[in-house]
């Protein structure tokens, strides 16, 4: 039986592995919803814009929350969403991961820097 599958992404530098583990959910048969939250968005590669296709190839979609304004390179969209309309998504979903660290409040060391 298909479930619904949410992936928080609080960090970007997790976004990635977190969009190609709902990508796999999707290939297992379960919907899959990647959700880039608080205005933390990954470089797009095209490697995670193929992933980002997969997924809607697969009836999921990537939702983005708090990323008003950002500007997404050409080929990438990303369904925006609201806290509220997040929360009710949730709600009806089966499983809710929230992947990943979240995001630092010290300064890494340079050598550990973006």
């Amino acid at each position: 039986m298909s479930k619904k599958i949410y992936m928080l992404l609080p960090n970007r530098i997790y976004a990635g592995d977190g969009v190609r583990s709902a990508l796999g959910q999707a290939v297992e048969n379960h919907y899959a919803y990647p959700v880039f939250m608080n205005g933390e968005l990954p470089r797009f590669s095209d490697y995670l814009k193929e992933n980002i296709d997969w997924i809607r190839d697969m009836e999921g979609d990537v939702l983005q929350m708090g990323c008003d304004g950002a500007e997404l390179p050409e080929g990438v969209e990303l369904t925006p969403v609201t806290l509220e309309e997040l929360g009710e998504r949730l709600r009806e979903a089966d499983i809710i991961i929230p992947y990943g660290l979240s995001k630092q409040t010290k300064t890494p060391p340079p050598a550990c820097g973006e």
